[in-house]
């Protein structure tokens, strides 16, 4: 597998830290893999047109979910530092956000934050999806976003 990488937009790459990571599924693969090509994949029902998070088969409000690319921009809903060495090789502090979507005013994903000083990351803060490279899986990731 080699080692993982994660590019921000201007495509600079850094060494990450390892991951628990998720086994795909039918479901989940979408959202995943999605990375591999730029994309943040999330689930839309198909009869409510809403969209869903975290990936699933079905809502029973939304009938069958389908995959659609959504614009990876954001705002930081929330968000703690992190100070614990839970993992020898991911050195605190690190930020762990929930990230609203720009779609769709309910629709999060729990994150972390990177490429930012801890002190400048806060709420409400415009923010835009890098990914984290980890064999076939990507890790959606986000950094503010200047724009």
């Amino acid at each position: 597998m080699g080692i993982p990488y994660a590019a921000s937009m201007d495509d600079t790459p850094t060494v990450v830290a390892p991951r628990i990571l998720p086994p795909l599924t039918d479901a989940n693969r979408a959202f995943w893999t999605g990375g591999s090509r730029g994309e943040l994949v999330i689930m839309r029902g198909r009869d409510s047109q809403r969209l869903v998070h975290p990936p699933q088969d079905a809502m029973p409000a939304d009938g069958p979910l389908e995959p659609v690319v959504v614009s990876g921009k954001g705002t930081v809903y929330t968000f703690t530092v992190n100070h614990q060495p839970y993992h020898p090789d991911v050195p605190p502090p690190y930020v762990i956000a929930i990230v609203e979507l720009a779609e769709q005013a309910d629709l999060r994903v729990p994150t972390n934050i990177v490429n930012c000083p801890i002190d400048e990351v806060s709420v409400g803060m415009p923010v835009r999806v890098v990914f984290e490279e980890h064999g076939e899986v990507f890790v959606p990731l986000f950094e503010p976003d200047p724009a």
